[in-house]
């Protein structure tokens, strides 16, 4: 095995071919083999079989296609109400937003390192985790210089940025997927591994989600947008690349859909995005790539708490809360469980 912390410090500092094969600097002795990444050209061809990911049973996807919309927050919320189901499944999320990890923020394990040598998922709130935050807080500390000022605090892995080209980051995103050791670190039956794995893309449609969309077997996607035009032209490109790839498209999640008034418990669409009428663009678009009616999964309301759990690190779908039937809280959560129900009814198994 490499030195405690070299095999990290490789992913900023390893020269040649053997850091574009193996850019996580994981030990030769891993003998899980990679597919091969698909050459370039038309997405319909010459695509490689899609594999399972070892130790999961099925793979839902969350995406956004443009930034900003809460798509992070909804997949962290999402993996703990599957987890919350009567059916006790084992759930999991994989971090593959490479150049913006958030899921270490959301899930409370900020600056947390992984265990040298391997990949080993880290749990909190019985969810376990893997992202690309929890490789970069030791290559920050042994890759810059003292500091000569002492009141200044050591970088960590929130002040390291991924510097790479697009084969690094397809292998690295390969190493992820299918050499995380997804059977450690669960508490009901280690040995099964997890029966769902929820994994957290980067907004877009470039090199990572096509990556995964070509080699991994996806049982469900969703979709998640805000309730505005601008946001519906990029999900309208994203759900054009799921189709053409055959990936399963459960539907859409419209985040922060509405605010309810606290005084009146009226709803109020802030943003235009009325689902309800058919006359507003956001509507007529939704309607036109096919992904209206029992497309539409969820509306989240507008819940300031939600953004509030995931900055100290506890979900929302953990705080129980709502007093009343229009209680902005209790809507939420409900709608959020809503979600996890529809996406379980469509990939369900026997979990005896």
């Amino acid at each position: 095995m490499l030195p405690a912390g070299l095999w990290r410090r490789r992913i900023f500092t390893a020269s040649g071919s053997r850091k574009h094969e193996n850019p996580l600097g994981l030990p030769s002795n891993n003998t899980r083999s990679l597919p091969q990444i698909p050459r370039r050209g038309p997405i319909s061809r010459g695509l490689p079989p899609k594999r399972k990911i070892p130790n999961v049973k099925r793979v839902v996807l969350v995406s956004s296609c443009k930034g900003g919309v809460g798509k992070s927050t909804i997949a962290t919320n999402l993996a703990v109400s599957l987890s919350l189901l009567p059916q006790r499944l084992r759930v999991g999320i994989l971090d593959l937003d490479v150049f913006g990890p958030s899921i270490p923020t959301l899930m409370g394990l900020k600056n947390v390192e992984e265990p040298d040598g391997a990949l080993i998922p880290i749990t909190n709130h019985s969810i376990p985790t893997m992202s690309m935050a929890y490789l970069l807080s030791s290559a920050s500390h042994s890759s810059s210089s003292p500091s000569t000022n002492p009141d200044s605090e050591p970088p960590t892995n929130e002040d390291t940025p991924v510097v790479w080209r697009g084969l690094m980051v397809q292998k690295a995103v390969q190493q992820l997927l299918f050499q995380t050791d997804w059977s450690a670190g669960v508490s009901q039956g280690a040995s099964s591994g997890l029966d769902i794995l929820v994994v957290d893309l980067p907004p877009g449609t470039g090199d990572i989600p096509l990556s995964v969309g070509q080699l991994v077997d996806v049982d469900s996607t969703i979709i998640i947008t805000t309730p505005d035009v601008l946001s519906l032209s990029d999900v309208r490109r994203g759900v054009s690349m799921f189709r053409k790839l055959e990936i399963p498209l459960t539907g859409l999640v419209i985040n922060n859909g509405y605010f309810i008034c606290p005084n009146c418990t009226e709803r109020h669409y802030l943003f235009g995005g009325n689902p309800n009428d058919s006359e507003n663009m956001f509507t007529k678009g939704v309607k036109a790539m096919g992904m209206d009616g029992d497309r539409i999964i969820g509306e989240l309301p507008l819940v300031v708490d939600v953004g509030r759990g995931g900055e100290k690190g506890i979900p929302y779908a953990l705080s129980g809360r709502g007093v009343g039937d229009n209680d902005p809280g209790k809507v939420w959560l409900a709608a959020m469980t809503s979600v996890a129900e529809r996406i379980w009814g469509e990939i369900q198994f026997n979990t005896n």
